[in-house]
């Protein structure tokens, strides 16, 4: 029965040990402080000069608290007992100083006051900071007690007016959680109805299930009185024995009398007292210790349940979260090429997926064929170009001294050519815009890839691979559009200007040509029409013709370019975006993949701190199993 409380209480001290440790104190919103708060501890709660501080240091054995008058106590003390084996040496740890021991338990006090110092200032402010401290003795029980700051009346001289208030809120925030133990520590020299401690612990555990009523300086009470009523239950009924106690006095304080022969004067004095003796075996702070002990071990088997179920989602949420920030890396050479090739891959598959349409984002570049490719064309300033005074003036230009005889032939070439180059703006933008769409995928997809998110300079040294890479890529596509509308002007479909109606001079025989057609067995083509070439409609009709074949092109372009710019830009980023890439990565030595998996050390810390956490309550998961095993 001992063993297996031991283990109980010993567990959860280990638990709340090592939560401590990793900065889980509790009052959290997520698993890993609740679980510190699911864990039964015992808050000690009372006045001012109700001797807190005494009992306390009756149950521990050892004189370790500040003492003096007004608050002494301004930060919750969470003070964690572990039972150690009989002939080793007693030791106290802070949680804010690991790995260091105190056997000296008068430097053990001044720590306290100093750590209390460091945040509250020496001033008589108060804190919700918590002091953990751990004692390691023969003489304790495994135990876990909260010392909380004396509750008050009223404020005094270098305190705000809220501390009252302020106090007595730090002190509900303990002991109202239902898994709470509540220690009220009331004087025996007062009038019960008037108790601090009572009054709160009634407000927050009004059937008194969980409260646990200590009467102090018994010793202390006028002669001719006692404190019997209170003791048996009768002046105020509590689920839980009122326990009486009688502290060290001033005078045993100021004679440094030894915590262990107080103990010994205190079970004298129930011994031979008149009026408790017949409660003797039920008084003082040794008994005190074992009953809160018995009873948190008791509490701790009805908890077992729901803090295995605690655990294990702790368990699932830290496992989630490593798994977003990702694995620790392995050093050698070997699996840092394997990881960034992996990492590669996880990126260069989101970046499909947007073109592929798996993702939103590649729909844009279809958007640049449909729309703003034959938006920049319709916008081409060929009503300018095709207009009668250019036509004019080109034909003329083009006809030198020699005017045309029949047709304007190299006029009508200068003025295709002309109108063909105009061509050359809208299809450079359209490879301009796709690129900008890819560069834009690129960066979507790093984003997105959750991989990548501990690797920045693994991520910039993608982005700036895959952006060279699409450089390239566009400077191809730039050239192949370009030869594409060279392709156009360089050689005119003549069939075009075939079935075009000739031209002729007013005043020639048209029946000669057609007569020469039919005598060669060939079918006759349009009969010319006869036209002044001096006059408007000659040039109208030059333009007319010309804007004709320009948009015949413009038909043929419209599907042309986009073939081209995909060809170039879109299957090249598919198929080969990271190829450079992969060559210059196999090349490099160890230190320097090292380089680009170097992570932001916060989020290196992170995954630190979650493993710590992951492998505490896996430890506490397999602790809580087998203790439950043995029940």
């Amino acid at each position: 029965m001992t063993t297996t409380m031991e283990s109980l209480i010993g567990l959860v001290n280990r638990i709340q040990r090592a939560c401590t440790a990793l900065g889980d104190h509790g009052g959290g919103d997520n698993a890993f402080s609740s679980l510190w708060d699911a864990l039964p501890s015992v808050a000690v709660v009372g006045g001012q000069s109700s001797g807190k501080s005494s009992v306390l240091e009756s149950i521990v054995g050892r004189d370790f608290l500040p003492r003096g008058s007004g608050i002494v106590t301004r930060r919750p003390l969470v003070l964690q007992l572990q039972k150690i084996d009989e002939g080793q040496e007693e030791y106290a740890e802070f949680g804010h100083l690991p790995r260091r021991r105190f056997t000296d338990f008068s430097l053990v006090r001044k720590e306290i006051q100093d750590e209390t110092d460091r945040i509250t200032g020496k001033t008589k402010q108060i804190s919700p900071v918590p002091i953990h401290l751990s004692i390691y003795s023969p003489y304790v029980v495994n135990l876990t007690l909260i010392d909380l700051p004396g509750l008050t009346k009223v404020a005094v001289e270098g305190q705000p007016e809220s501390v009252v208030k302020d106090i007595e809120d730090m002190v509900r925030s303990y002991v109202e959680k239902p898994n709470c133990i509540i220690l009220a520590i009331s004087p025996a020299n007062q009038d019960i109805a008037t108790s601090d401690a009572i009054k709160l612990s009634r407000e927050v555990d009004p059937a008194g299930e969980r409260t646990f009523g200590v009467l102090t300086k018994l010793d202390l009470m006028d002669k001719g009185t006692n404190a019997l009523d209170v003791l048996e239950g009768r002046s105020y009924r509590l689920q839980q024995p009122w326990v009486g106690i009688v502290n060290r006095s001033q005078a045993d304080i100021n004679k440094n009398v030894d915590m262990l022969a107080a103990r010994r004067r205190e079970r004298e004095y129930f011994a031979t007292s008149p009026d408790y003796s017949h409660l003797a075996s039920k008084m003082g702070s040794e008994y005190l210790a074992k009953l809160l002990s018995m009873h948190l071990e008791s509490v701790i088997r009805g908890r077992i349940p729901s803090i295995t179920s605690l655990i294990n989602k702790s368990i699932e949420e830290l496992e989630s979260e490593m798994d977003h920030l990702g694995r620790p890396i392995a050093v050698d050479g070997a699996a840092q090429l394997y990881t960034i090739l992996e990492l590669c891959r996880a990126f260069d598959k989101i970046f499909k997926e947007h073109l592929d349409g798996g993702r939103a984002g590649g729909d844009r570049i279809y958007g640049v064929f449909d729309n703003q490719l034959p938006a920049a064309f319709r916008k081409l300033p060929f009503d300018r170009h095709l207009s009668i005074q250019n036509v004019r003036k080109v034909v003329s230009q083009a006809d030198g001294y020699q005017p045309h005889l029949i047709a304007p032939e190299q006029g009508y070439r200068r003025l295709i050519e002309g109108a063909l180059n105009y061509f050359r703006g809208p299809a450079e933008a359209s490879v301009d815009a796709v690129h900008f769409v890819l560069k834009e995928l690129v960066r979507k997809s790093i984003g997105e890839c959750q991989e990548l998110k501990r690797f920045p300079s693994l991520q910039a040294a993608i982005a700036a691979a895959s952006n060279e890479s699409l450089e390239k890529f566009r400077e191809e596509s730039r050239k192949t559009v370009a030869r594409l509308v060279e392709m156009e002007a360089s050689y005119l479909t003549v069939d075009f200007f075939r079935r075009l109606p000739q031209e002729m001079e007013k005043g020639a025989n048209p029946a000669a040509p057609a007569a020469a057609d039919r005598r060669g067995g060939n079918p006759a083509p349009p009969p010319p029409v006869a036209i002044d070439r001096y006059s408007e409609a000659h040039f109208r009709r030059i333009g007319s013709n010309v804007s004709s074949y320009v948009n015949m092109v413009s038909d043929t372009l419209k599907n042309t370019i986009p073939k081209a710019v995909v060809y170039c830009q879109v299957k090249e980023a598919k198929q080969s975006l990271l190829n450079h890439f992969y060559i210059q990565i196999g090349k490099k030595e160890a230190d320097a993949l090292g380089e680009l998996l170097d992570e932001d050390p916060a989020l290196m810390e992170k995954r630190l701190q979650c493993a710590k956490r992951l492998e505490l309550y896996k430890k506490a998961r397999g602790e809580v199993e087998s203790v439950s095993w043995a029940r």
